[in-house]
């Protein structure tokens, strides 16, 4: 099993025809008119299916598309308070929250906030179930199907030894006591397949259970708005075991809302030469794309060519690491030059942080089908400076 994602597969769509120059750099810059078709497939599945599809914060949550968001989704999953608060505040509809482990401290506000709460172990549904029965809020126990479909270990939630779930293997009565629902969260960036491969393994050890349950959470790791996901085949799953268990049955897109929707634009600073042509960047992998590194893998560019001046892109800060990896245009590059990266509005713009004080990407919303652009966001030495104190 390999421990590096392949090249991202980005599409380009209508960003070939974006003028880069139209806003400052670094800049994510996300297309409306693609976060509009995105949302129109995920809302296709939830009609035809009768899933509930809520749209995960952890991937996008650039709430100044939230109005949009909420016209074609049923609201929102959490991954802590202050998604949970961000939800409920701009997105409306349903709120569901997950978390490894809840503070005492967060609790009431969590469940405040929250139309379902989810435990990663017994022993946290146990500590919190009194609160929760209170506040009349559902109550999920998150399990390990004990099942492995992921392609790189450590974002693999069924590993050996994962800290995330309980194995499906140590239910019991006593454990489903209270419970409401089950959330199985166990893929990442992929198809129809695996998710059906997932059930088969798991519905024989759930069935002493099911009749008593109200729902069933599949989580996310769906890519269910890419070209080639067998929608019809995850509508007719859904429609069976709803029917067949008399249970809710929810889905938690995130980088579906959010798939080939958004670029990351960028400008050469500097071309030295070291065994082999580099360039400096003003995006920096370690601070812009930390996915670069810890999954690692490699973002596709817009209009990368198959042959011609190859260079090693990297970003500006101190990290010797801070490397985007290797890439090759038609035409030797130039200093002040622009080119963007594929695929950025989810994942990329969640994790930005200001390490070595390097600035964080402006925001820009584009509708490719208007072609109107509106910076949304433009970042500056308070951002970098008030959040150190």
């Amino acid at each position: 099993m390999s421990d590096m994602m392949q090249t991202q597969a980005g599409d380009a769509g209508a960003f070939r025809d974006f003028d880069l120059s139209r806003v400052p750099s670094p800049c994510f810059v996300v297309d409306e008119a693609a976060i509009t078709r995105n949302l129109r497939i995920l809302k296709d599945v939830s009609d035809r299916s009768g899933a509930h599809v809520l749209s995960a914060l952890k991937a996008f949550s650039m709430f100044s598309l939230a109005p949009l968001v909420r016209q074609y989704l049923g609201g929102t999953c959490a991954s802590g308070i202050y998604e949970a608060r961000l939800g409920r505040e701009e997105y409306g509809g349903k709120v569901a929250t997950f978390c490894a482990g809840y503070k005492d401290a967060d609790i009431d506000d969590i469940l405040a906030l929250s139309d379902h709460i989810i435990f990663n172990s017994p022993a946290q549904k146990n500590r919190f179930l009194n609160k929760a029965l209170a506040a009349k809020v559902q109550v999920g126990l998150r399990i390990n199907p004990e099942h492995s479909e992921g392609e790189i270990p450590k974002y693999d939630p069924c590993a050996r030894c994962s800290r995330l779930g309980t194995p499906v293997s140590q239910l019991t009565p006593d454990i489903m006591e209270g419970v409401d629902g089950l959330h199985m969260h166990t893929l990442c960036e992929q198809g129809f397949d695996p998710l059906a491969r997932t059930w088969a393994a798991v519905e024989p050890k759930l069935r002493p259970y099911l009749a008593d349950l109200k729902w069933l959470n599949f989580g996310g790791g769906h890519h269910i708005t890419r070209a080639d996901y067998d929608r019809d085949a995850l509508i007719s799953f859904i429609q069976e075991i709803r029917a067949t268990y008399g249970v809710e049955v929810y889905l938690e897109p995130g980088e579906a809302v959010a798939l080939d929707a958004g670029i990351l634009v960028g400008e050469i600073l500097d071309l030295p030469t070291n065994g082999m042509d580099l360039a400096i960047t003003d995006i920096s992998a370690t601070c812009h794309m930390p996915d670069v590194i810890e999954a690692p893998y490699r973002p596709a560019l817009l209009d990368e060519a198959d042959v011609g001046h190859s260079y090693r892109l990297g970003g500006p800060s101190c990290l010797a690491g801070d490397v985007i990896g290797d890439y090759t245009w038609a035409q030797p590059l130039e200093i002040g030059q622009r080119f963007a990266f594929l695929d950025q509005a989810h994942y990329s713009m969640v994790k930005t942080n200001t390490f070595n004080g390097v600035p964080l990407p402006a925001i820009a919303l584009w509708n490719s089908e208007t072609d109107a652009l509106k910076m949304v966001r433009e970042f500056d030495y308070t951002d970098f400076k008030e959040r150190l104190s």
